[in-house]
């Protein structure tokens, strides 16, 4: 007698303790030389990212023999067992049943490398790749008894590889300035750079400065000030190589990127808890509290983007531009291009 799992049992993972490292001594003690408290400006904003995650399909995917079923494989991870069955087949006894399938490279035989069939038709892919990305069609013969004669079926899948987002934070923070063409600020940038970098170093993360600029602001009360508006991301070097594959909805490196937001926080709050206290007179330039803003930003790879309408099993998946489509650059959608012919376009030719 057989028996059948009718459940799976899905493991979760343990958060790794909150790392990072601390604050130095010397780098409070170096911003305690600029900044002091400061007046509320702008009020603190903050986006929560959504997690990354793909709508769980079953184990087993069978076909349709009314339209084509779309698949999702991570890039470079097994797939799913793609079987060549309706769901009404799949319950049915099949005599002498025989499986062709068909890719976009020809016919697949049992003894490829990277795409497999097993003996009862299903296909499997070890190693997905982007160019594994396409139409494949399986021909189905058996008979529903001895005595009735031999059927075919074709069935249809389209394949996608697919990919995690390439996400960072991006901050916004405004300080009290020197003049805007005083050489102080420019010195003053590369140190607060340095300090936010290190504080991520250990969390393989880095800090990139996207914007620099220094206005004139006009106050209600205090008239003309001088103003320096940084704008600087943090993100997973591991994503920048190219993305670690996810196991499960917390990805190692967004508990890092989430490390590395708490210690940028805690440091410009501690900038204003620590020179809060101090009696001298106001520096050249300091922190203005309460202008830190933060946001989570999303971005697909080149030749991948997202759309719920198109893939709504797979709605925060970076998915590979179908033909007629493309991305050439870290954008989140793929663009029409009628001229692509390719899955995973980098260009419109």
């Amino acid at each position: 007698m057989e028996a059948s799992a009718s459940g799976r049992a899905w493991r979760t993972w343990r958060r790794a303790r909150a790392a990072g490292s601390p604050l130095s001594r010397a780098a409070i003690l170096l911003f305690s030389a600029f900044l002091v408290r400061a007046p509320p400006s702008v009020g603190y904003f903050v986006r929560f990212p959504r997690s990354f995650r793909l709508t769980q399909e079953a184990v087993k995917i069978v076909g349709s023999s009314n339209f084509p079923v779309k698949v999702y494989v991570m890039l470079h991870q097994k797939s799913p067992h793609v079987l060549c069955v309706t769901q009404r087949l799949r319950n049915s006894e099949l005599i002498d049943p025989s499986f062709q399938w068909h890719g976009p490279k020809g016919k697949i035989v049992s003894e490829n490398s990277t795409a497999q069939v097993t003996s009862t038709g299903s296909l499997i892919f070890q190693n997905f790749e982007e160019a594994m990305s396409g139409v494949y069609t399986c021909f189905l013969e058996y008979k529903p008894t001895v005595e009735e004669i031999v059927k075919n079926l074709q069935l249809k899948y389209l394949v996608y590889a697919y990919r995690e987002p390439h996400y960072y934070y991006q901050f916004t923070a405004r300080y009290h300035a020197a003049p805007c063409n005083s050489i102080y600020n420019i010195s003053f940038e590369k140190k607060l750079l340095q300090i936010l970098s290190k504080l991520v170093l250990d969390l393989s993360c880095e800090i990139s400065l996207l914007k620099s600029e220094c206005h004139r602001v006009k106050m209600q009360r205090a008239g003309l000030q001088n103003e320096l508006f940084f704008t600087f991301s943090v993100s997973s070097l591991d994503t920048e190589k190219g993305p670690k594959p996810c196991t499960d909805h917390n990805c190692e490196s967004s508990k890092r990127l989430s490390k590395a937001k708490n210690l940028i926080e805690r440091f410009f709050n501690q900038q204003v808890e620590v020179l809060g206290r101090r009696s001298d007179p106001l520096p050249e330039i300091y922190y203005i509290e309460g202008t830190l803003q933060m946001v989570w930003i999303n971005r697909c790879f080149p030749g991948y983007g997202m759309n719920v309408l198109k893939h709504p099993k797979c709605p925060e998946c970076c998915v590979i531009c179908s033909p007629g489509s493309y991305n050439p650059r870290d954008g989140i959608h793929c663009l029409q291009c009628n001229s692509s012919l390719v899955y995973g376009a980098k260009a419109c030719v």
